[in-house]
């Protein structure tokens, strides 16, 4: 039998400063690989960190500066911070997973990403975010089908959804299909209900559930943040509380038991051994793409090509045929 070693990274990241960030994600990987960890999962968007603005203020009221700093700050893929990313991966030898968001190199759309690093460095796989889920839209795109898939390991297949995706039953039907050992949830969600939610998923699909979210106190925004008073309203904070971001990171075993967490209201790197073969010996109960599936009643159809906003073709004359004598 298998067993990985799972690091799940709740931690502060550097307000749009994408630079800052990176240097915190080579510090916290380097701690959770001492450790043993195999795969080190971040949170949502955590570069260059989440875009707290769209929840503090008024919809699209005086945002054009923040939105600018977070054109600025985000991560093309390939490119310069996914060749960082890359590098601290392969420095520790591990499978690094983690939310970015992701510019488009000739286009002014952003999207929610899940970037799934080798150790050796190589980006090999990203999922776009397919829903932003309400304030959200006026920060980031909607991916498509195209990424959709898991992630094949040595110790088990990886994959998993971002947020409230992961409240899309079909989407995650699509991805239970490809055999997911390993169920990743990086979000933003806070609160009891989304621990409820990550331990259904893990028993309805018989699998292991990391679900981890990052951590900010508003004394954790750089002073000279532009606007930093608006950001982070008087009245805003003494209503929700400091916490701008408290985080609920959750490992969640084959049959709904909670393994680890929630963890909320500090910086943690929540560590877990998954037996693997666990997954296997519970789904001799309940395999919802196998022996408890009704492909004869039950079909679903995924369009799994790209989406681009622009396609080329280009079409060729050809002479017209002569009858025939």
């Amino acid at each position: 039998m298998t067993t990985l070693r799972v690091a799940a990274v709740q931690a502060t990241y550097v307000l749009m400063d994408r630079e800052a960030t990176i240097d915190r994600v080579a510090e916290l990987t380097a701690g959770a690989a001492a450790e043993g960890a195999q795969l080190v999962v971040f949170p949502e968007a955590f570069v260059p960190g989440t875009p707290i603005w769209i929840d503090t203020q008024p919809i699209w009221d005086g945002d054009a500066d923040w939105f600018r700093l977070l054109a600025e700050n985000a991560v093309a893929v390939p490119g310069p911070t996914t060749d960082r990313l890359g590098a601290i991966a392969r420095e520790h030898g591990v499978w690094l997973a983690i939310g970015v968001q992701e510019k488009e190199p000739n286009a002014g759309t952003i999207y929610n990403t899940l970037l799934y690093l080798s150790p050796e460095g190589t980006v090999v796989e990203k999922h776009r975010k397919l829903v932003p889920t309400g304030s959200e839209r006026t920060v980031w795109g909607m991916g498509d089908g195209s990424t959709l898939r898991a992630v094949e390991t040595p110790f088990g297949r990886v994959g998993g959804l971002i947020c409230w995706e992961n409240y899309m039953p079909l989407a995650r039907f699509h991805l239970y299909a490809q055999g997911i050992d390993v169920w990743l949830a990086p979000t933003l969600a806070p609160g009891d209900a989304w621990v409820a939610s990550m331990r259904h998923l893990a028993r309805e699909n018989r699998m292991f559930v990391v679900a981890v979210n990052p951590v900010l106190h508003v004394d954790r925004i750089p002073a000279d943040f532009p606007h930093r008073e608006r950001l982070a309203p008087a009245r805003y904070v003494q209503e929700k509380g400091p916490w701008l971001e408290e985080g609920n990171t959750v490992i969640v075993g084959p049959g709904g038991e909670l393994i680890a967490g929630p963890v909320r209201q500090r910086e943690e790197t929540v560590l877990a051994d998954l037996d693997l073969g666990a997954v296997t010996a519970a789904r001799r109960l309940l395999d919802p793409v196998g022996h408890y599936n009704r492909p004869d009643v039950f079909r679903l159809h995924v369009d799994t090509s790209p989406r681009p906003a622009v396609v080329v073709e280009t079409l060729t004359t050809q002479e017209p045929r002569r009858p025939q004598d």
